[in-house]
């Protein structure tokens, strides 16, 4: 697997290789990211930050030569702890002006690149997923949870409040009512808990999420992902688009679909009774 690092070394498939950083490979058209600190819980400091935010650009990249589908995980008994709040004491009291920069130039791009994603993202989570951490998580399609995961706003703790876009995400998944619970009381809420919300999609025994997430994210890569690009494109607009725009928009969409190879594939597939051989296009 490719890493992301200062040191790196490059790998015959044009990534780079190093211990610590944030892994980037692509096998069959998924592409995967791995948080490896798991010293630290995986937490943001600038290093891991910038070396996150070059493999989202890599990704987005390579979404127009091939890659259908990817995958975040991480390395470690936890996902991601969130800021590294050792650093960030260092700075409060050396360069407090420098203190807060890494929101818009490391945070933001970062969830923007991964909310923009053509193609399906799968986030598979062991252990702790908090502050940044469950920014990140958020701008999956898909969340995958070990069994004892555990998910926490965090910010109000430190008293600050969100960034990574947490407060969006929740109100626009969960509802305002419960969102606040969660980001006032900072309350820690489970994997399971997470699962009943609508947040987590599959919840599996510690130490499979990786697995599991791998498998869902070669599943959607071998599937539609013409079909897949329109559909999260309509998800991203749903809740802002009146219902006669969604309709017009629904149907243009179809019409332009159903002129893809997948389509009549798959028709053809169904009419055969066998299962369709999607090429994504």
């Amino acid at each position: 697997m490719a890493v992301t690092d200062g040191a790196a070394t490059e790998t015959q498939a044009g990534g780079y290789s190093a211990p610590y950083g944030v892994a980037y490979d692509v096998t069959d058209a998924v592409a995967v990211i791995e948080l490896r600190g798991p010293a630290s819980g995986n937490t943001l400091d600038t290093h891991l930050r910038s070396a996150l935010l070059m493999a989202a650009r890599r990704l987005t990249t390579a979404t127009a030569r091939g890659v259908r589908a990817a995958l975040i995980t991480a390395r470690g008994r936890h996902f991601c702890v969130g800021q590294d709040l050792k650093e960030h004491a260092r700075l409060l009291k050396t360069a407090p002006a420098a203190a807060f920069a890494n929101i818009p130039n490391d945070y933001n791009p970062l969830i923007k690149e991964l909310h923009a994603l053509p193609v399906p993202l799968v986030v598979a989570v062991e252990g702790a997923c908090v502050g940044a951490g469950l920014g990140i998580a958020l701008c999956a399609d898909v969340r995958v949870a070990g069994e004892s995961a555990r998910f926490a706003t965090a910010f109000t703790g430190i008293g600050l409040t969100s960034d990574s876009g947490v407060a969006r995400a929740l109100t626009r998944q969960l509802g305002p009512s419960r969102s606040a619970g969660l980001m006032l009381l900072g309350d820690q809420f489970s994997a399971r808990d997470a699962e009943q919300w609508g947040l987590v999609h599959r919840v599996v025994p510690d130490g499979s999420a990786t697995a599991e997430g791998l498998a869902l994210a070669r599943s959607l890569a071998d599937g539609p992902t013409a079909a897949h690009r329109e559909t999260k494109a309509l998800l991203r607009s749903a809740a802002t688009t009146p219902l006669p725009a969604a309709l017009e928009r629904e149907a243009v969409i179809q019409r332009r679909l159903g002129a893809t190879e997948d389509h009549h594939e798959a028709v053809a597939a169904f009419l055969e009774r066998r299962s369709p051989a999607f090429r994504g296009h």
